[in-house]
């Protein structure tokens, strides 16, 4: 059984170790602007995923993969001496889907601004199909509502239940 909390600790403390190794001793001119921004570890304590992004295009990001696979031993000692755990996590670096997904979600965006524009321009000129506003207010069309049967409230069944005083459906016959 595995404490989530300590698991937990663990990952933001490695997130934490990675960043700042990257940033003072490691020293490889492959390496970009590499960010982390996420890690996550089993429970088990074994096994430390590293996430991370690059600014730049594809062949920065294909060099900054190279030079953190290179680096991952110093950056495994690193997080051993830093954590002080019985068995220091391997270190598997995944780059971070956020920036695409980030992008697609910008591009969904446009479509859907470039449809109401459409919509709105379609929509300038055009004009209601019937009235402006289809519902009833109160206080209109009060005659309308006299003429409809039943809508005096006198004559049997009007609210349509049985008349239990007579003992009728309202429609003349008895259930007794």
């Amino acid at each position: 059984m595995s404490d989530t909390a300590r698991a937990r600790k663990l990952a933001d403390r490695i997130r934490v170790v990675v960043a700042e190794t990257l940033q003072r001793r490691i020293k490889d001119p492959r390496l970009g602007y590499v960010t982390i921004t996420d890690t996550r570890i089993t429970g088990d304590l074994r096994e430390a995923t590293v996430f991370y992004t690059v600014f730049g295009d594809d062949e920065e990001r294909a060099a900054s993969a190279a030079a953190l696979e290179s680096a991952k031993g110093v950056l495994r000692s690193e997080v051993g001496r830093q954590t002080g755990v019985r068995f220091t996590p391997t270190l598997t670096f995944v780059p971070d889907a956020l920036p695409e997904n980030a992008r697609t979600i910008d591009d969904l965006l446009a479509k859907a601004r470039e449809a109401d524009a459409q919509v709105r321009e379609a929509s300038s000129g055009a004009s209601y199909a019937g009235d402006a506003d289809p519902y009833r207010k109160p206080g209109e069309d009060e005659d309308e509502a006299d003429e409809e049967p039943g809508a005096d409230g006198d004559g049997p069944g009007a609210d349509g239940k049985a008349d239990k005083e007579s003992g009728t459906d309202g429609k003349g016959s008895s259930d007794a």
